[in-house]
């Protein structure tokens, strides 16, 4: 059996660590809770536990990943797996932020790993059987799909019910009807924290004539989780809550009696099926792909459109209920210099200010509020994260990654292969160039392809970086060195001894040999 890790042990972690363990393909579980973890090895004792993640992801006996930690810290430990060449498990959602997911998704392809997302309800045998009822054609032409996944509690702080609920239901619907929504709308009521809705109604309407509708809460007096689908020849509904016959047929009707509808009513059918923990289903699944190299049915791209629809959600929550087109698109509010030339197969998205003479080509994603300057360049398939400042006269070629917050001084260069000839096509050699988090290029610097600058990193003016970047670190000259230490304000750190304050800020940060941690 495969070797599996599973990141974080808590409320949802510990059916995943159960569930690999009676696979006997746990092989090491991580928490930052010591109690948590002591915990798990009186339960599991011949499991390795840490609480070192870099450590788990250098570890080469380990080949799966497995991530059930809060919802903020998906994606940062999914990239940081998928670079370590690691398969991927992470529950819903994989990100919080779309291009975070599309990184993601882009990220797994390119190193052929295994990247899947856990939507568990795709792997109920319920589910199952109801998919291969709408499949056949058994219910007729679907009309109408409603959900409902009710509860009270358990009450979140870093995500709100539409993002904590949701996700299960859009995902089914989304098997179900194999399509994506035309539109949709959400509307809600924040009553614990003016900040985070506690009560969501989602609408999705299709391009195929059905609509669907998502009620979830956790301020509800009791559990509900159900599932209704109105077909024209007959109806379902999947009570995931049911203790017994889950999943119910009715084939009432509708006769039409001088042209005035007449409801006739039937008695419900017990449709059965082969009931296993879907969560085990799921975990096996995992394991599956791992050993057979093949693309998990709930993978990252399935997982990146419930990501999509949940964000054009939230932004219908936030115009309190506004009806939003749901595809790839180039956002209204941008601004476009008319000199500046960008393909219609490219997605730049709210804020964000294109100036003159640039050019912006098919398949690139530019995210929110970045300032892209005068004559630059943005090839096929590079990503530019939020809030990124390209200063003037910069070339971004493909295999280009920016992440958020960003800064790109005028004239620096990027590269994307490192022996070009202007009569061989190296386009099969692109190396990938990897920018993290906050940092910045100064003005006139050349980075060779094929390396990572990392977080909030300072590139001098003018210097050429020939390797790998640590978080943090100050670099200069011909080639690039570490000159020293910046914290993520702005502010150069002084060490005394392993430890620094920022004068500016606060922040307390750790230097092991050459790297440097916030604490």
């Amino acid at each position: 059996m495969r070797n599996i890790a599973v990141i974080g042990c808590g409320y949802w972690g510990k059916n995943l660590v159960r569930n690999f363990w009676e696979l006997k393909a746990l092989h090491t579980i991580y928490d930052v809770d010591e109690k948590k973890l002591n915990e798990m090895k009186s339960l599991y004792p011949p499991v390795k536990i840490a609480n070192n993640l870099p450590q788990i992801l250098r570890n080469e006996s380990i080949e799966g990943i497995v991530i059930a930690t809060p919802a903020e810290s998906h994606y940062e430990i999914a990239k940081e797996a998928l670079l370590a060449r690691k398969d991927v498990f992470v529950e819903k959602p994989p990100a919080l932020r779309v291009n975070e997911g599309r990184e993601l998704v882009a990220r797994a392809k390119e190193d052929e790993r295994i990247l899947m997302v856990g939507h568990l309800l795709e792997y109920h045998p319920g589910i199952i059987k109801l998919k291969q009822m709408v499949s056949s054609g058994e219910l007729g032409k679907i009309n109408y799909i409603y959900s409902t996944r009710l509860n009270l509690g358990k009450f979140r702080t870093e995500e709100s019910i539409l993002w904590s609920f949701a996700p299960h239901d859009i995902s089914v619907i989304l098997l179900l009807l194999e399509e994506t929504p035309r539109e949709v709308s959400a509307h809600g009521g924040s009553y614990l924290n003016q900040e985070i809705p506690d009560v969501t109604m989602t609408t999705m309407d299709f391009s195929s004539g059905v609509k669907s509708h998502i009620f979830v809460s956790w301020l509800h007096p009791y559990k509900e989780q159900k599932l209704v689908i109105v077909g024209d020849r007959k109806m379902a509904v999947f009570d995931d809550v049911a203790p017994r016959d889950k999943l119910l047929l009715f084939s009432h009707r509708i006769d039409w009696i001088d042209r005035v509808p007449v409801p006739r009513k039937e008695d419900a059918e017990v449709v059965d099926f082969e009931m296993e923990e879907p969560l085990k289903v799921e975990c096996r699944h995992f394991l599956d792909c791992i050993q057979n190299r093949e693309r998990p049915k709930t993978d990252g791209e399935s997982g990146l459109r419930v990501l999509e629809i949940l964000d054009l959600c939230q932004r219908s929550l936030q115009e309190k209920g506004k009806v939003l087109p749901f595809g790839r698109q180039r956002h209204r509010d941008v601004f476009i210099h008319g000199t500046s030339c960008v393909d219609e197969a490219c997605e730049i998205d709210e804020g964000t200010r294109i100036w003159h003479y640039c050019h912006i080509m098919e398949g690139a994603v530019i995210g929110r509020n970045c300032s892209v300057g005068q004559n630059v360049f943005v090839g096929r398939g590079v990503r530019i994260g939020d809030n990124v400042k390209v200063q003037n006269n910069v070339s971004l070629y493909e295999g280009v990654i920016i992440e958020d917050d960003v800064f790109c001084g005028p004239s620096m260069v990027f590269t994307n292969v490192i022996n070009p000839r202007s009569f061989i096509s190296r386009r099969k050699e692109f190396r990938q160039t990897l920018v993290r988090r906050g940092a910045t290029i100064g003005a006139n610097a050349t980075l060779l392809c094929g390396y990572t600058i990392g977080r909030y990193a300072l590139i001098g003016a003018g210097a050429v970086v020939t390797g790998d970047i640590p978080d943090y670190a100050i670099v200069a000259g011909n080639p690039a060195k570490v000159i020293g230490h910046i914290c993520q304000c702005g502010v150069r750190l002084e060490f005394d001894g392993t430890m620094a304050t920022c004068s500016r800020c606060g922040l307390k940060f750790q230097k092991d040999g050459g790297l440097v941690f916030p604490l």
